[in-house]
């Protein structure tokens, strides 16, 4: 692989990463509820799910996985419950509105948790296998199909999204004093939470 293809696959990563999906949406809720800490650990969830999916599509699992439908309808139906489960969740923080209490149970939250919450909402979205399997190729010389040139282009997506939300991570932190304020913060929870539900519902019809 030439530095020139290289630099074309950074363009379209780069246009990739910065289209809102669900990894933006958990990476926010976490933000919003955890802090910096809740952001860096749910983003740390995400990269990892990348990093498992662009494994997987490397070592040929991503092709067995999309190509055998039991297999695809079991993970993106996961995907789906796993989004509005995650979007409930937020919308009953708006609607409970007791964000005092809720600061205090957020930082009493395992790390672990807003971990998982990053890598379960990667891991079970069978759009993000099918990015790999559709993008990849198309970088990759099939003369010269090497398993180092295929996982450098998985592993680049899986850090160029963790920047990406550590952006985002530092913008929230940035503007914490606002988002403080208690209808901002169900405003907020009312759009997250319905977002979520929403890239579920989409995942769902996709299918």
């Amino acid at each position: 692989m030439t530095w020139s293809t290289y630099g074309s696959y950074l363009v379209l990563v780069v246009l990739v990463v910065l289209a809102p999906g669900p990894d933006t949406v958990v990476t926010l809720k976490n933000s919003f509820a955890g802090g910096v800490r809740g952001g860096l650990l749910a983003t740390a969830g995400i990269a990892a799910g990348n990093v498992v999916q662009g494994t997987a599509v490397a070592f040929g699992l991503g092709t067995v996985i999309v190509g055998s439908q039991p297999v695809f309808h079991t993970l993106r139906w996961l995907g789906v419950v796993y989004l509005c489960y995650l979007g409930v969740q937020a919308l009953r923080s708006a609607r409970r509105g007791d964000y005092a209490s809720l600061d205090h149970t957020g930082t009493q939250v395992t790390g672990f948790r807003r971990f998982r919450e990053g890598f379960l909402s990667n891991v079970t979205n069978p759009k993000v296998l099918a990015l790999y399997l559709s993008v990849l190729p198309q970088f990759i010389d099939p003369a010269h199909n090497s398993l180092t040139d295929t996982l450098l282009l998985a592993y680049t997506v899986a850090v160029l999204g963790a920047v990406w939300l550590l952006l985002l991570v530092g913008f929230v932190h940035s503007v914490r004093a606002w988002l403080g304020r208690r209808r901002v913060r169900r405003g907020l929870d009312v759009a997250t939470g319905t977002t979520l539900i929403g890239f579920g519902a989409a995942l769902a019809v996709d299918g």
